[in-house]
């Protein structure tokens, strides 16, 4: 296994659903996403990258799901780098004004997802740990590198911005390594963190349907745009399902189906479910 990188078990097979866990909120997210892909029957592997942020307690459900663990360290960022992007920075540089980030939330441990470049997978499929899988999405292993979903949540104007919450990748450690050095570069600063960065490294990126990443703001702000039968990923962007929050009575039904996963019961079929405007 490449510098960086500790599994607690070898792969089992050529593709894998990855997530990033670098705290126990996300662990916990986490453990609703394991539980929504294990739904869709999925053979591929479920591999969870862990930072040393993460407690024992914390993984121990993750690893009694099934999924492989493999804990990472932070990336050799320089000091510069590191002071560019601290939370109290990038977060008064880029005041968040259309929702709330979570206090947990740091922005330098986003960068962490770059790893999966250095996985011994063939094909990658990287989902948010704030993500839940609600149809099978196996075809976007065989999707090229890089394909992801434009940041719709608000109006036709988000279609220019990527979002980092799904994507396709090919695992390669010569990737990795050229990362690192565009990432890096003197005066390099990436305002939204790793979707700025990886947006630019791969600039032809190819836009996945919005319905492989459907932000949970379209409930409310887009909710022409909402089809339960269409949604193969519903991704918690901002406030968390896990967390008491100012918008949680409008995101009600989609916290309670969050919640049904988390729970490993009651697991209701989406497309029974009422839309936005009921």
């Amino acid at each position: 296994m490449t510098e960086g990188l500790r599994p607690a078990a070898p792969a089992c097979g050529p593709f894998a659903y990855v997530t990033l866990v670098t705290n126990a909120d996300f662990a916990l997210g986490a453990k609703a996403l394991v539980r929504s892909l294990q739904v869709t029957a999925t053979p591929a592997e479920i591999c969870v990258l862990h930072t040393g942020g993460v407690g024992a307690a914390a993984l121990a459900p993750l690893a009694d799901l099934g999924a492989r663990l493999v804990e990472i360290d932070l990336l050799p960022t320089s000091d510069a780098f590191n002071a560019a992007h601290a939370r109290d920075r990038i977060h008064g540089l880029a005041p968040f004004t259309k929702g709330e980030k979570p206090a947990f939330h740091t922005p330098l441990d986003n960068f962490c997802k770059l790893r999966l470049w250095q996985l011994d997978y063939e094909r990658v499929v990287f989902l948010d740990a704030d993500t839940l899988v609600l149809r099978n999405i196996d075809r976007l292993f065989h999707y090229p590198e890089f394909c992801a979903a434009p940041n719709v949540y608000e109006s036709l104007g988000d279609f220019h911005r990527m979002n980092s919450g799904v994507f396709t990748a090919r695992p390669n450690p010569e990737t990795f390594y050229r990362m690192l050095a565009r990432l890096d570069a003197p005066g390099a600063f990436w305002r939204r963190t790793d979707q700025s960065f990886l947006q630019e490294f791969f600039p032809d990126w190819h836009g996945l349907p919005v319905f492989d990443n459907m932000l949970q703001y379209v409930w409310f702000n887009l909710p022409d745009l909402w089809s339960w039968a269409d949604i193969r990923v519903l991704h918690f962007q901002y406030e968390k399902p896990w967390q008491d929050h100012a918008k949680a009575d409008r995101l009600r039904p989609l916290i309670e189906l969050w919640r049904a996963h988390e729970r490993g019961e009651d697991i209701p079929d989406p497309a029974t479910l009422p839309g936005p405007a009921a």
